[in-house]
This record gives C-alpha cells, sequence and structure tokens, in this order.
C-alpha cells in the first residue's frame, strides 16, 4: 500500500506543484517511487484544469524538475485515503484543518517547513504569484531544504506501518 502525500497551496499553480515536482524527484533518488505518491492541489478552485503558472515551470526546468501539472481543487473526501497533507502556508494549514471531517484527518495537515530545521518560527513558504522570478527562485530553495526532512519523516512512517 502507498504512502500518499498531497502538498496544497492557494491556487495549485505557484508553490504546491513546485513542491510536488520537488518531492517527487526526492522520492525517485530514494527508491521510494513505487511506495510513495505524491500529488497537489489548492484550497480554491480559480485554476482548475490550468497548467502550472509559467514562472514556475521556467523555476522548476532550470533546476532539472518535471513541470508537467494540472491544477485542481483540494476536497474534503481526500483526507481518508491520503496519509499526509502538506499546506504551504498557516493560512492553507487552518483552511485545510476546517476541512477536515474528523480530527484524525486534521492530524494529517502539517505545514511544509516545519521539516526544515532551519527555518526557525518562520515557516511560511510565501506566495510568489505578483512578484517576479525571484520570489519563485526563493519559494523553490524553501522547498528544496524543506524537502529532505519530509522525506525522513515519510520513510519513518512508512517504517512505523510495516512493523
Amino acid at each position: 500500500m502507498s504512502y500518499r502525500v498531497c502538498f496544497v497551496c492557494t491556487g495549485n499553480i505557484c508553490r504546491s506543484p513546485m513542491a510536488e515536482s520537488v518531492f517527487r524527484a526526492r522520492v525517485a533518488e530514494a527508491g521510494l517511487g513505487d511506495l510513495v505518491e505524491v500529488d497537489s492541489a489548492g484550497t480554491g478552485g480559480w485554476h482548475e484544469g490550468d497548467g502550472a503558472d509559467p514562472r514556475t515551470v521556467a523555476v522548476l526546468r532550470e533546476s532539472g524538475y518535471d513541470s508537467d501539472h494540472t491544477a485542481r481543487q483540494f476536497q474534503p473526501s481526500w483526507f481518508t485515503r491520503l496519509d499526509l497533507v502538506i499546506a504551504l502556508d498557516a493560512g492553507h494549514l487552518k483552511a485545510l484543518r476546517r476541512l477536515a471531517p474528523t480530527e484524525q484527518d486534521a492530524v494529517k495537515v502539517r505545514l511544509l517547513r516545519s521539516y526544515d530545521p532551519a527555518a526557525g518560527d518562520d515557516l511560511d513558504v510565501p506566495d510568489p504569484y505578483y512578484g517576479g522570478m525571484d520570489g519563485f527562485e526563493e519559494c523553490l530553495e524553501m522547498v528544496e531544504a524543506a524537502s529532505d526532512g519530509l522525506l525522513a519523516a515519510v520513510r519513518e512512517r512508512m517504517e512505523g506501518r510495516a512493523a
């Protein structure tokens, strides 16, 4: 049985598809591609059916990541099939925990940067949408910095399941 992770931001065209691409690459590099499913969604449906923001695609491609993506809106019914729901900022965290049908589902929601020991108290990944390319590059740096810790946590949870 796969371990399922979903990254969530506002519109699912900038931060969450970036996190999805980076984490999927980390999972593949770790040889866990057949064991961990990675996807993403938005708290809102404004961009459903759209591809990722061209700036997200450019930053991902420049860094060697896959950038194939179609935006969608997170649905509360998904909690039953997901093991971990990763919010990109505190607003997403609150919105997702409100959507959670049960307390067990609410506990599945975590902030991405909580997996980066160097993040300190600022756990939000800022929304780069209204800025320039530097915001997208900063977003990628934050996502990459948290991905190793997230991978370690997923690995630990998977081992706990097998025990």
